[in-house]
């Protein structure tokens, strides 16, 4: 099957989002940000056809420094998706993997000289790669997961991934099996309310009983605040609440870097024993997500083995090789995330099958994981193709918080609404349009038609242009 297409061209478009409520993360609470949209217009062997992508603009997580402001922020996240959109509009045909491996040194070399860091150097990449490959899957009348099966985005030997020269891409993708219901891991922000069994006007649950109580959930993220005594009492509470209200739970904790450093991060795992001794609690949580800042995650080898869980990766992977650093240095686990690209998530995922097997054949223990995370997804293209892109990866349980902390189709028209719960009906449900998570679960079944993970398209003519960023924060 011929997958070599020529990217004719693309089109960005933004749209406001504002939080129903704040959600604080590490040291930034985020109220509002935009949503970018794009639209990729390709030509694949004669056949025209068209991708969509979209994904939150989010300040203060793809870069932290102090020295740049939210805006700043956006304005390098939009300057990425631009010199991504210039290098792929035009160039010969490729394969989607061929089209990213062409130019992913070039443009991560480009954010650099800019001042960006490796995330947002990455980011326009990761959008665009997503339009691309639904565009292909379009041209060629197949699902996401057929196409990856049969490895329609051309995934090979590159020198971008030299540490998995060799590996069978045809005959690894083809094992996989991609899942139909993921469990949807609930976030509890360091501002949310644990307590509170009431909802808004908009019949949405504010307090975390009042989450459990409507959803189901089972698994959880609890955020941490980088002061191990203050972290270790809110968990506590957290954890109180998760006793009596959701049985069985799992959970992670995620320091959205605020540990300084390995001396820092041991009085942490010292100061959370006591509170996860409780007999419920020894075996629920799952790992600690990215509790050391990203530019320090890699100085010396962590202190792993006292920790009281497995430790993942983040904001530190943030380039192609981050993660074998990071896993020669103790970090076990990263995360997939869709605004981080999807090309890094497959390479990553085969990392840990080719470390777990090396592993059991030297008789140790397979330690090597990967997650499945959120930077607040949105309903439509944003979590679909985020979900779509887990389900492959058999991420059993997702963290979702876009639908808590935004609602629903934020900003989008009715009529656009209408149109994705119609095609997604098993994942939405209601006027406007709601996640429907049932038993802490979401159902992807109409993800696998054909196409990237929608049977919906955006209304283009909503959208505000790129230079719009800076009023939506």
């Amino acid at each position: 099957m011929h997958t070599e297409l020529v990217v004719r061209s693309i089109d960005l478009g933004l749209r406001p989002l504002r939080l129903r409520l704040p959600f604080r993360f590490g040291a930034v609470t985020l109220r509002a940000c935009p949503q970018l949209f794009v639209r990729v217009q390709v030509d694949v062997a004669g056949r025209p056809a068209t991708g969509f992508a979209a994904e939150l603009m989010v300040p203060k997580w793809f870069d932290k420094r102090s020295g740049f402001s939210p805006a700043d922020n956006v304005a390098q996240l939009g300057a990425s998706v631009q010199r991504a959109a210039t290098a792929y509009v035009g160039d010969a045909p490729a394969t989607p993997f061929g089209l990213f491996e062409r130019h992913y040194a070039a443009l991560m070399s480009e954010g650099e000289r800019a001042g960006a860091t490796a995330l947002t150097a990455a980011y326009g990449q990761a959008v665009l790669d997503r339009a691309v490959l639904d565009a292909l899957c379009r041209a060629l009348d197949v699902s996401f997961f057929d196409a990856a099966a049969h490895n329609l985005p051309g995934l090979r030997d590159s020198a971008c991934i030299a540490d998995l020269h060799g590996f069978d891409w045809g005959a690894w993708l083809r094992t996989l099996v991609p899942l139909r219901r993921v469990a949807a891991r609930h976030t509890v922000g360091l501002l949310d309310a644990l307590d509170a069994t009431d909802a808004d006007a908009q019949g949405l649950p504010l307090g975390l009983p009042a989450v459990i109580e409507r959803y189901g959930h089972r698994y959880f993220k609890i955020k941490l605040g980088g002061e191990a005594h203050a972290d270790a009492a809110r968990l506590a509470d957290v954890l109180a609440v998760l006793d009596r209200h959701a049985p069985g739970y799992r959970f992670t904790l995620d320091g959205n870097e605020q540990y300084a450093d390995t001396d820092a991060l041991e009085t942490l795992f010292e100061t959370l024993r006591p509170v996860l001794a409780v007999a419920q609690r020894r075996d629920a949580l799952l790992y600690i997500e990215q509790p050391l800042a990203r530019d320090h995650s890699l100085d010396a080898a962590l202190p792993w083995r006292t920790a009281p869980a497995p430790l993942l990766m983040d904001e530190a992977d943030g380039s192609l090789d981050s993660f074998v650093q990071g896993h020669a240095a103790g970090w076990h686990g990263t995360s997939s995330k869709a605004c981080k690209g999807l090309y890094k998530a497959i390479v990553n995922r085969a990392r840990c099958e080719r470390w777990n097997e090396a592993a059991r054949r030297d008789g140790e223990a397979p330690r090597a994981f990967m997650s499945a995370e959120d930077l607040t997804c949105q309903a439509g293209l944003a979590v679909q193709q985020d979900l779509a892109l887990a389900a492959l990866l058999g991420l059993a349980h997702s963290e979702r918080n876009g639908h808590h902390y935004a609602g629903g189709f934020s900003g989008a028209p009715m009529a656009e609404q209408r149109a994705f719960a119609a095609a997604h009906a098993d994942l939405y449900d209601g006027d406007p349009a709601l996640l429907r998570i049932e038993q802490g679960k979401l159902r992807l079944d109409s993800l696998f038609a054909a196409g990237f993970a929608h049977r919906a398209d955006p209304d283009w003519s909503s959208m505000q242009p790129l230079n719009a960023a800076g009023s939506m924060i």
